[in-house]
């Protein structure tokens, strides 16, 4: 599969067969996190990869009840450290490689914007000065959403100018 083969399959998973991940596949996720560009190559992030389901279902709360949370292979926290000015960016970064390696290995992801940081940074003991930029679930899917309408290009690009 090549990359924008990857973009288009990608879809937010939000519901998982409820199956381990095997460490193989585990190892090429943090694998292509790893080879993520960042300013200065700084890499000022820190994944924290969440296997046990007893935590993920304490994270279902701290997720706003999403319920899909708790039940798939892996949840992953994007953690990045304030001290770097584009720790946001390489954080994210960082996760979408994830992502696009996930569709590649037959998995699904979902990127979680709600959720409360701080119960975060307390279920997983991320301590207090570090954010969590952004979190995401990695499992087998049970679903296989279509692809949502996107906006043309003259709405998204401008060139030259705004």
């Amino acid at each position: 599969m090549d990359v924008i083969e990857a973009i288009r399959k990608r879809r937010s998973i939000r519901k998982y067969v409820r199956k381990e991940l095997s460490e193989e596949l585990l190892k090429k996720l943090i694998e292509v996190a790893k080879l993520a560009p960042s300013a200065k190559n700084q890499q000022p992030w820190k994944l924290v990869i969440v296997k046990d389901d007893s935590i993920k279902e304490k994270l279902v709360e701290a997720c706003m009840g999403q319920e899909f949370v708790g039940e798939c292979s892996i949840f992953v926290a994007g953690v990045g450290d304030p001290k770097f000015k584009w720790h946001v960016v390489d954080t994210a970064i960082a996760l979408e490689h994830v992502a696009l390696e996930a569709v590649e290995l037959g998995l699904g992801s979902c990127w979680i914007g709600a959720f409360e940081e701080d119960e975060i940074k307390e279920i997983l003991k991320i301590p207090k000065e570090m954010r969590v930029v952004a979190c995401m679930t990695i499992g087998y899917p049970a679903e296989k959403p279509e692809q949502r309408p996107r906006k043309s290009v003259r709405e998204l690009v401008s060139f030259n100018i705004y």
